[in-house]
């Protein structure tokens, strides 16, 4: 039974259920606001300015890019490795506590389900561009061909990319919209116009809530959850398979799986709070996202950060254990100090140090600091992706082959695009979407209340 003078109100106010749907349909039913014209317009824009650099990419091939022969993986993979780590957040917040029956998840799940979504395709434009013919994409998928003995090398990490990405964006996207068929239906119901309740009679496959389909729905939300939390594992483990499998000073280490995932968990999370705060503040649900909601995001994220830190020092434990000379050259001379010693300590401020703030009770509670430190998190974990690819390539162990390493205008160009799509979707998804779970929020309203 949940105790709410233990574990606090979920949700406040009061609500009764008709109270619940109006509140979250409310952004639906109103009049779409200035400012989210405006954001559109600005995220319009940077997602065309991205789409010049792809096509200029694919007219001209990644030439137009700042790699080299030394430095074969840039903007792009770093890009890519930080999108999947956003990706995490929403499967691995909704199921994993879906999993452990955590009741405060419900006012949150569905927007973090959103951005994982969204994230996701966002990271799978990347490795696509860096194939340099894009339209050759279909060899690397295990199809019945007509190639005789050619497939795909089944050896290789970046192969198991694809297949795990794949899959994860099929399945995080299918958890997704069947958690929202009955909000789609409570919205076909209240619709005035035609098109938009026959738009949304379909997308809800003609939902009346009987109760043979609740239990089916239950059943189904759990069976998908216990089926999707194991890829949360399996896609950043094998994104760092990469990495791992090679023989590159600073990558072939075994803690590379559980500190990739562990770090992509980080990442999500922490976007998941920047978001959360923002909708929180802008359509009024305090009620909903409470401050216990984000208390509790904010402890987990000093959980981890001290997970991160500890990963930290035992990559550099046993490059100095190892006592191999391009171990301790990478780490000791290229990284805590050298050419990219700003991105190393930029990496370890953000990710380790700022977010123990949150042990302070006075910080938890001040929102814009939490905001700020949320924000300072996905830039260290961008710095991270950073410091892993980057100086490890641009000096390995033959100093003949090394070389140093910029991104191009065109490089950056399709990172803003990509923030810009990612943008998009969270704009389209506020604006036609109930950005939560009315069924849940109502379901755990008796027991979470104050009496």
């Amino acid at each position: 039974m949940y105790k709410t003078k233990v574990r606090g109100v979920l949700i406040e106010g009061n609500k009764t259920h008709g109270q619940i749907t109006a509140d979250v349909m409310r952004p639906m039913e109103q009049k779409t606001p200035k400012w989210w014209f405006a954001t559109m317009g600005l995220a319009t824009l940077g997602m065309l300015a991205g789409m010049y650099a792809i096509v200029n990419t694919v007219v001209f091939g990644i030439g137009t890019w700042g790699l080299n022969n030394s430095v074969a993986w840039g903007w792009g993979i770093i890009n890519f490795v930080w999108w999947i780590g956003i990706g995490h957040a929403g499967t691995a917040f909704s199921i994993f506590l879906l999993i452990l029956r955590q009741r405060w998840r419900t006012s949150i799940n569905r927007a973090a389900e959103a951005m994982t979504v969204v994230a996701v395709i966002c990271a799978g434009l990347f490795p696509l561009l860096h194939m340099g013919r894009i339209w050759l994409a279909f060899f690397i998928f295990p199809y019945p061909n007509t190639r005789g003995p050619l497939w795909v090398n089944f050896n290789s990490p970046l192969f198991w990319d694809v297949v795990a990405i794949s899959t994860y964006f099929m399945a995080s996207a299918t958890f997704w919209y069947i958690g929202m068929i009955p909000d789609l239906a409570t919205v076909r119901d209240r619709a005035k116009s035609k098109v938009k309740r026959a738009i949304y009679g379909f997308l809800s496959f003609g939902w009346v809530g009987r109760a043979k389909s609740w239990l089916r729905f239950e059943t189904a939300a759990l069976i998908l959850g216990g089926l999707t939390a194991p890829l949360v594992i399996a896609v950043h483990s094998i994104v760092s398979m990469d990495f791992a499998t090679s023989v590159m000073a600073g990558w072939h280490t075994t803690v590379f799986p559980p500190y990739f995932v562990v770090g992509a968990i980080f990442s999500g999370f922490a976007m998941v709070l920047t978001l959360m705060i923002i909708i929180r503040k802008v359509f009024k649900y305090q009620d909903y996202v409470t401050r216990g909601h984000l208390d509790a995001i904010a402890r987990i994220l000093t959980f981890i950060s001290l997970i991160m830190g500890t990963a930290y020092a035992t990559e550099i434990f046993v490059a100095w254990y190892s006592a191999m000379e391009g171990e301790i050259y990478t780490f000791f001379h290229n990284r805590i100090a050298g050419d990219y010693t700003g991105a190393f300590w930029t990496m370890v401020t953000c990710n380790v140090v700022f977010p123990q703030l949150f042990w302070f009770r006075r910080i938890r509670k001040n929102l814009t600091m939490v905001f700020i430190i949320s924000i300072i998190i996905n830039i260290g974990m961008w710095f991270e992706r950073y410091v892993i690819i980057i100086t490890s390539l641009t000096k390995d162990y033959l100093p003949a082959n090394w070389a140093h390493y910029s991104p191009t205008l065109t490089e950056v160009l399709i990172f803003v695009g990509t923030l810009s799509i990612f943008l998009i979707g969270v704009l389209l998804f506020i604006r036609y979407i109930p950005m939560m779970a009315m069924s849940e929020l109502k379901g755990i309203l008796k027991e979470t209340r104050k009496d």
